[in-house]
């Protein structure tokens, strides 16, 4: 017989396929026999119609086109005899889907074959419309379905009502439709009947509320009964599986009851005794026991129950954790996690298991009990648990340090009981793990340091002592050198010591050169180095008699290639030469860090809200406090209360940026600095950085990036962050240092401050400063003399103020503009906007073209309205657009200079 002709069988084909050694061998035999396959379609070929379309089965199996032999499946259908009908509805459901068209032309089919008086064929029929049935074939059909959940035949009731599972999940409109038959199958005493019924009772209450009611009043009690019966049921080797009598059945009985009582009080009371009879009779040695019990643990989970069967479902999780089994202790962890919101102490009598899991061999295991043991931390357990993870962190796997190290970090963050304990556990962590600490954690550390005052030469001889052994760690060397340089002569001199301490000798030579080992470390990055010279520049004044010496390391680093390394080291090598009587003012220590900033909790067990409120946030006096961090935070902004005064240091707002601007942050912005604004152009600005004159993150390099972080991080006094189109330096530009880097004792600062008194970073931002700051007086009061409010290379912008005494919270404005340039502005457009809380009316201006050379100006009344004068002042937003040589000029900027009283 030609291997190619129709009449070909299937095993034949198949062995010509396999005996083909290439891919292209493959193809051709395929495109041969689909030649052969057509070629039999084409002569309408009866006899080997289900040859052909077995073998097209087998190559759409293989991957290969099959789209020609649909119509053959349709006609093996419609054929009288059961074993072209098998083959037909094969096909179907294996080369069509619910989405070809030609599905429609066998709904006719279908539905005759489901009123045979053959029960095979009927069966037939109801398996492929379960596979492959539409909505449109669901609504056709669905009569004839729900009258065959009533057929004599267990095996055809059987399949109708897995037929009926697809019809309502496709139609769920047809859902009441089979409520009552499926009511009636429940009382089934064949278990596969049974099976599919639960299901589709299952499938019922979820898609129709009105069937879960129904079923919850009607079918509770006949689940219950059929459950009892089959947990006390006899040896029935049909159904026996390892000794437990159909576990198949009872899992679905189980998850039926989960359903029902879930939400229900009635209906979970009425379950309450079969579930800890399944509970409590259930073998566990088995895989089939196992997977009962867990459904049940689900199901008590799941309903409103009382506490002792939680306590009881819990235990068997326990249990489970000291099964061999890796997927059963799998499993139970995931539950216990579930659990630990329901029953919390009932988990916890499980916690020495649950730590045991953490050391587990199989990494899957080893997370998600590390996990739930995050969970079980409270303030009771901190300390145990947090000595159990460090201990094991020592010998833990490189893989799973990182994932270990953050869960420590996070619960001794935010459960320690005292600074001291933090400390201690921090540093334990950073010993062992510290280049898989990120960098929020030191971060954070260094600020529980700064606030800890009675704990800062603790602190820094116990890291003297880690970086001696631990000097590989990133992180022990970073927060080492910054307190060293911060409280090195506390080191040296043993101050501060504790009763559990012992006295160590340490040498100011000893100190500088632990920094001076980790400058020259081969691990040591950019970050870590600009924070040894940092260290050191502080050294030389906490030391003055190693200044020689910690000179000579400075000068090292001239020759750095590092760019930012260089600029530093000869800025800081001419301090400790030149400039002698600035020094101890720049390097003196920085002021307490407000720890709401890093969130979290530490001292005293609060909350990290409570502490936020409960915190004294005062800065020492004429220290500006420049932390980066969000605004809000950075800000300490609490609840709105309009009818109480605003403590010191604080601004009312419940949304300050949208109240502060009235626009959208995310536009571009430009800024401008106290006194006189230099515009730049410049888009994404972060509103804050405007307000204080200084440049957004994002904006910085890569080398700036570290450099600023080293800068803020090291909570250094000195803006050294250099920009490229910067050409000053520290040296160059001392007498000018910008008011929030610089301790105001200096006569720079009071140079650059408006006011006598001592002013913080809410002076700044002009309008959100203390609350208790005077209002206005009710009568002229004194004259608010003019200021530069906006200047740029080609314009500056004048305000000149006055006020009526009897309208003290109503301000005119004359605003002059002038053009600096020789080129003549055309189309002169002034804009404004203010916050919420105040109110601008704009008069037209004198004119809308300015002449150059400041030969004339343009003039523009503005009134301001500030509906909360005397507790917060005005500031603006503008933006000013002209022609120049025809060409289309924007300059934008933020005023937040305007005297105080407006």
């Amino acid at each position: 017989m030609n291997p190619f002709s129709s009449g070909t069988r299937l095993r034949d084909m198949i062995r010509a396929i396999r005996a083909c050694k290439t891919a292209a061998e493959e193809r051709a035999v395929v495109r041969k026999e689909c030649a052969s396959i057509r070629a039999a379609v084409s002569d309408n070929d009866n006899d080997y119609r289900h040859r052909n379309l077995a073998k097209l089965m087998f190559i759409h199996m293989l991957g290969y086109p099959t789209h020609f032999g649909q119509m053959e499946c349709l006609k093996l259908i419609a054929a009288p005899g059961f074993p072209e009908k098998r083959i037909g509805y094969l096909g179907l459901m294996l080369l069509l889907d619910e989405r070809q068209e030609v599905l429609m032309l066998v709904t006719n089919s279908l539905k005759q074959d489901l009123n045979h008086s053959n029960q095979y064929i009927v069966g037939l029929a109801l398996c492929a419309l379960g596979n492959i049935s539409s909505a449109e074939m669901a609504r056709d059909l669905a009569p004839e379905v729900e009258r065959l959940l009533q057929f004599r035949d267990p095996n055809v009731r059987k399949k109708a009502a897995l037929c009926s599972i697809r019809i309502i999940k496709k139609v769920p409109d047809l859902a009441e439709n089979f409520v009552n038959p499926v009511a009636s199958l429940l009382k089934e005493k064949h278990h596969g009947v049974l099976l599919t019924a639960i299901q589709l009772c299952a499938d019922l209450c979820i898609v129709s509320e009105e069937a879960l009611e129904y079923f919850r009043k009607k079918s509770t009690e006949g689940i219950v009964k059929v459950l009892k019966d089959a947990v006390n049921s006899p040896y029935a080797p049909e159904y026996d599986i390892s000794g437990i009598s159909d576990p198949f059945l009872q899992i679905r009985l189980l998850r039926m009851l989960r359903i029902l009582g879930h939400g229900d009080a009635d209906a979970s009371d009425f379950m309450n005794d079969v579930l800890a009879q399944v509970a409590t009779k259930t073998e566990s040695n088995k895989n089939a026991g196992n997977a009962i019990l867990y459904e049940c643990v689900e199901t008590i989970m799941s309903i409103e129950d009382s506490g002792g069967l939680r306590v009881l479902a819990i235990n068997i999780l326990g249990r489970f954790l000291s099964n061999r089994d890796n997927n059963i202790r799998y499993v139970a962890l995931n539950m216990l996690m579930k659990a630990i919101s329901i029953d919390g102490q009932a988990v916890q009598r499980h916690r020495a298991t649950i730590l045991e899991c953490v050391k587990d061999s199989d990494a899957s295991i080893r997370k998600r009990a590390l996990e739930l043991v995050y969970l079980l931390v409270n303030e009771n357990n901190v300390k145990p648990l947090t000595k159990e993870l460090i201990d094991y962190l020592v010998v833990s796997d490189q893989d799973f340090k990182e994932d270990l190290t953050a869960k420590i970090c996070s619960i001794v963050e935010k459960l320690s009981p005292e600074k001291i304990w933090y400390i201690d556990q921090m540093l334990k962590v950073l010993c062992e793990a510290g280049n898989y600490v990120k960098d929020e954690v030191w971060h954070a550390l260094i600020v529980v340091i700064t606030n800890a005052n009675n704990l800062h030469g603790y602190t820094v001889r116990s890291l003297y002592r880690a970086i001696q052994t631990s000097g590989d760690q990133v992180a022990v060397v970073r927060v080492a050198v910054w307190c060293i340089g911060e409280y090195g002569d506390l080191l040296v001199n043993n101050i501060g010591m504790l009763d559990i301490e012992e006295p160590i000798t340490v040498r100011e030579s000893d100190a500088i050169d632990v920094i001076e080992v980790a400058m020259k470390q081969h691990t040591s990055d950019l970050t870590t180095r600009a924070m040894c010279l940092m260290a050191l520049l502080k050294l030389s004044s906490r030391f003055p008699s190693s200044s020689q010496r910690i000179k000579e390391v400075v000068t090292q680093s001239k020759g750095s290639l590092v760019l930012e390394l260089q600029q530093r080291s000869i800025e800081f090598d001419s301090i400790i030469a030149k400039h002698q009587n600035l020094r101890s003012a720049l390097v003196e220590r920085m002021p307490v860090l407000d720890e709401a900033t890093y969130g979290g909790r530490r001292g005293g067990g609060v909350s990290s809200s409570a502490m936020g409120k409960g915190m004294n946030n005062s800065i020492p006096n004429g220290v500006v406090k420049v932390v980066d961090a969000p605004l809000v935070d950075l800000l300490d902004l609490g609840v709105d209360e309009p009818s109480a005064p605003p403590p010191n240091n604080s601004t009312p707002a419940n949304n300050f940026l949208h109240d502060l601007l009235g626009v959208d942050i995310s536009s571009s912005s430009s800024p401008s600095q106290s006194g006189t604004m230099h515009n730049v152009q410049k888009s994404g600005t972060d509103v804050l950085l405007d307000l204080l004159s200084t440049g957004s993150p994002s904006a910085f390099t890569p080398a700036q990036k570290s450099s600023s972080a080293s800068d803020l991080l090291s909570l250094t006094q000195i803006n050294t962050t250099t920009n490229t189109n910067n050409k000053g330096s520290v040296l160059g530009g001392l007498d000018s240092l910008t008011l929030s880097s610089v301790h105001a004792s200096s006569p720079t600062t009071a140079r650059a401050s408006p006011s006598p008194s001592p002013m913080n970073m809410m002076d700044l931002l002009d309008g959100f400063g203390p609350a208790n700051t005077p209002p206005p007086p009710k009568d002229n009061g004194p004259a608010y003399p003019p200021i530069v409010a906006f200047e740029s290379a080609s314009l500056r912008l004048t305000f000149n103020f006055s006020k009526q005494p009897a309208t003290p919270h109503v301000t005119d404005i004359e605003a002059s503009f002038a053009n600096k340039s020789s080129h003549l502005f055309t189309d002169f457009i002034f804009q404004a906007a203010v916050p919420k809380f105040l109110q601008l009316h704009l008069e037209p201006a004198s004119s809308n073209t300015l002449p150059g050379n400041t030969s004339g100006s343009v003039t523009q009344k503005l009134r301001v309205t500030n509906n909360q004068h005397g507790k917060k002042s005005v500031v603006m937003r503008i933006r000013i657009s002209y022609k120049m040589n025809n060409k289309d000029m924007l300059e934008e900027g933020q005023i937040s200079n305007f005297p105080r009283g407006l």
